[in-house]
């Protein structure tokens, strides 16, 4: 499981597994290398692939991939589940984004993992959370509103982008979703596969 630990200042994606979901071993952060000790990390999504009615991680080119990041996604790559990679410039060493906010639209000001990625035959499927900006943005949207769109992936290449929606398919329009401790949010988080249906949570 990845999930984001908060010390007060910074958040750190981190790993955590079980075998029981009662008790768990923690591994620390995500991007466990020295230069990312107090680097904002968070919303970790690992691809998967649909075995009957489970879902099982899935590897490419020998490695377990995973999108990360809440302004920009970003990718890391691991052999065993708990020690990653991040995929960096060679150049100078900086975080590659895969998916990052476009003007305009709904995504104008962020973009974040949601639940997992799902590999296809047609290539790899992520939902992501998304934040509209005060200008360049959706104007059917109010500013800084947190609505979801998709993503599609190559199946051989994870970090290359195919295609994602121009528009969101989930957004907030009930009362709790349009006023709370933040404003106008909708986050998906969670995808259920059950009884021939899909859940989204």
């Amino acid at each position: 499981m990845t999930y984001t630990a908060y010390d007060g200042k910074t958040t750190r994606l981190s790993i955590a597994s079980s075998i029981d979901l009662v008790s768990w071993n923690k591994y620390g952060r995500v991007l466990s290398q020295e230069k990312y000790k107090d680097y904002w990390s968070k919303a970790g999504a690992i691809i998967t692939e649909q075995i009957g009615n489970q879902q099982v991680v899935k590897k490419i080119d020998d490695k377990y991939w995973m999108y990360f990041g809440d302004t920009n996604l970003y990718m890391a790559s691991s052999t065993n589940l708990i020690d990653w990679e991040p995929e960096e410039n060679i150049e100078n060493g900086a975080l590659i984004s895969v998916l990052h906010p476009r003007k305009g639209f709904f995504d104008s000001r962020l973009v974040e993992s949601g639940a997992y990625a799902q590999y296809t035959e047609n290539g790899i499927s992520l939902m992501y959370n998304a934040s509209n900006a005060a200008n360049y943005s959706d104007p059917n949207l109010p500013k800084f509103t947190y609505a979801a769109g998709q993503a599609l992936f190559d199946k051989d290449k994870p970090y290359k982008l195919k295609d994602r929606t121009d528009s969101y398919f989930i957004y907030p329009d009930k009362a709790y979703e349009k006023i709370g401790e933040v404003n106008e949010v909708c986050f998906v988080e969670g995808l259920v596969f059950f009884k021939e249906k899909w859940f989204l949570y």
